[in-house]
């Protein structure tokens, strides 16, 4: 058995029909480039690692 673990490229698609915006409860639109779940209302980009959404305020990045 190979100890290597395969993390996915890109978050489930049913995972964010699920997922609304913490901070708002709105949308979110996913950002493919920059790996991050973005919520225009809120001005916020929630990161994603290892394929996790990390909804935390707190995790977010400030949108100008």
């Amino acid at each position: 058995m190979s100890d290597t673990f395969n993390t996915p490229s890109s978050v489930d698609p049913r995972l964010l029909e699920v997922l609304v915006c913490p901070v708002t409860r709105g949308r979110l639109d996913y950002d493919r480039a920059a790996n991050e779940l973005i919520s225009k209302s809120a001005k916020l980009a929630f990161p994603i690692r290892d394929g996790v959404p990390i909804m935390l305020p707190e995790e977010a990045r400030a949108l100008d």
